[in-house]
């Protein structure tokens, strides 16, 4: 047994939530151990959607560009129809405005884990390999886990906190007894990773609608690359693990009726039931969970990593104030409020989604296969459809308007506390730029504030921005007034206030955030 080693934060799996959760955690100066069981990141590709959401995440530790350069950027749809191409459709305006990175980005889970990995790595941490989580226990003081090594080896890890991000089967959430409730999808999915030559430049991707499902080709990095993904008929009853390659190939060719299709090469591929259920509490005690250990669900509009990646944001900073007593331990309940409502809403998105694209029924197939074809181009074409689709799939849309840290605004504004700060550029520059930094943000807009005060009364725990209040600036927010925004570690909107900032703030850090207490000017400047 090796000695006990002591740490603020124990993380069991370094997936793409728990790395990405530990690159939070050091941007914050948070001790951690991470484990799996696994001998290193995947070398497969797996999930490979990245929404905007999670880029701007990355944007604030400088992994955004890295990611995008590993990755290909979704430009254009084209959907076939019996075997012919019905239409393009055009998605370089879909989110334009709304965020740095209006698109969906393709990029295998294997670039982007060792992505995450090397950051760590750069840090001077990294993840325990090979290493499974024996028990656990907690009490009101931290909680206590025994990992085993691969050579079976064991030691103690006495933790404040445990966050678990091991997958949809996760022992954590077993051993805490919560429940997983929900249903299985009858269809079976395939995923395949291969080399193919058609007639189709490699340059969108590519759906094909069937009466009673769509088969979709997503272009990778690397020439003639994609990842297919598809399903079989509703009467399918073999074992998933029982499908050769060859079945899946029959399927794709018969699916799609591309007669031509010559699929040369088989990188990787997979069948799986699809599971559609979430955790009924996110946390329980000192113990959290992230990722596929709190919800699983279609992998229709690429939303599961990048779901998984934001619960690790939303409760980064959050772990962080408690640890450092900038906040009372009541903040961390805010967590299963805020990502266990995203959780629902995704579910049943989803599942909606889901329907769209595979469900039999006669209306919902005609529609699919004859009318959207024919209408696509002019309803993406609407400002008020891409204003509803883009924040929808991309995640820029999630809001945490009804929770407890989201204090009361005013009707007089569009923009309300819980929203993520809205996307605009000032004298050239992208909002985000001014807030990357791992702390609350106070923003004013055309309002005058002693800076040394904010200083003195916050010292690190708040930066503050001054900015103009510009014609887009009144739009996005609906007031041509002065006001102030208080931006949470995680660019959230805590507070909009048209009230005096130094005020506005200090009421919200006493009764929302639960400071304990503000420190003096001595303690500040230190």
């Amino acid at each position: 047994m090796q000695a006990t080693r002591k740490t603020d934060v124990l993380i069991v799996g370094a997936g793409p939530t728990g790395l990405a959760i530990a690159c939070q955690l050091i941007r914050y100066g948070v001790d951690f151990v991470i484990i799996d069981t696994r001998e290193g990141t995947t070398p497969f590709s797996k999930a490979i959607g990245v929404q905007a959401r999670t880029l701007e995440i990355y944007e604030q530790i400088d992994l955004a560009q890295k990611l995008i350069d590993e990755g290909s950027i979704t430009t254009s749809v084209r959907i076939l129809e019996g075997g012919e191409a019905r239409v393009e459709i055009p998605l370089t305006q879909l989110g334009e405005g709304m965020s740095p990175y209006p698109y969906l980005l393709i990029v295998e889970q294997g670039k982007h884990e060792h992505l995450l990995h090397d950051f760590m790595k750069s840090h001077d941490r990294d993840v325990l390999w090979q290493t499974s989580l024996a028990n656990f226990s907690q009490d009101d003081a931290g909680v206590t886990g025994t990992i085993t090594h691969v050579n079976g080896e064991q030691q103690t890890i006495e933790a404040k906190y445990l966050v678990a991000c091991d997958g949809s089967k996760s022992t954590v959430r077993h051993g805490l007894g919560l429940k997983f409730e929900g249903s299985t999808f009858e269809r079976l999915f395939y995923v395949a990773d291969v080399n193919l030559k058609w007639e189709f430049p490699h340059d969108m991707l590519t759906s094909c609608v069937a009466r009673d499902r769509s088969t979709a080709f997503f272009p990778m990095k690397g020439e003639d690359r994609y990842r297919i993904v598809g399903v079989f008929p509703e009467n399918t009853d073999k074992d998933p693990s029982e499908i050769p390659y060859e079945e899946i190939e029959k399927q794709i060719i018969e699916d799609t009726q591309l007669s031509d299709l010559d699929i040369y090469q088989v990188n990787w591929f997979s069948t799986y039931k699809v599971h559609s259920r979430r955790v009924n509490q996110f946390s329980s005690g000192r113990c959290f969970l992230a990722g596929d250990a709190a919800h699983i669900h279609s992998p229709v509009g690429a939303q599961g990593m990048n779901t998984g990646i934001q619960d690790g944001y939303n409760l980064a900073w959050k772990l962080a104030m408690v640890l450092r007593g900038e906040a009372g331990a009541k903040i961390l309940d805010s967590y299963n409020e805020e990502r266990g409502a995203v959780a629902k809403r995704l579910l049943e998105t989803t599942d909606r989604m889901f329907d769209l694209l595979m469900d039999p029924a006669w209306l919902l197939s005609f529609t699919r296969r004859f009318i959207f074809p024919r209408v696509a181009n002019f309803i993406v074409g609407l400002d008020s459809v891409n204003q509803f689709i883009f924040p929808l799939i991309s995640q820029t849309g999630i809001q945490y308007r009804d929770w407890s840290l989201s204090a009361e605004t005013s009707d007089d504004f569009e923009v309300k506390a819980g929203d993520r700060m809205p996307y605009f550029l000032s004298d050239g520059k992208s909002v985000y730029d001014s807030v990357r930094a791992p702390k609350f943000h106070l923003l004013t807009f055309s309002t005058e504030v002693n800076e040394s005060e904010i200083e003195t009364e916050f010292g690190d725990l708040v930066d503050y921005h001054a900015f103009t209040l510009s014609d887009e600036v009144k739009g996005l927010f609906g007031t041509d007034k002065p006001f102030s925004v208080l931006l949470r570690p995680d660019n959230y909107i805590g507070l909009v206030s048209a009230e005096e900032p130094l005020e506005a703030v200090t009421n919200y850090f006493a009764t929302v955030i639960g400071r304990p207490q503000a420190r003096s000017a001595p303690e500040a400047n230190r």
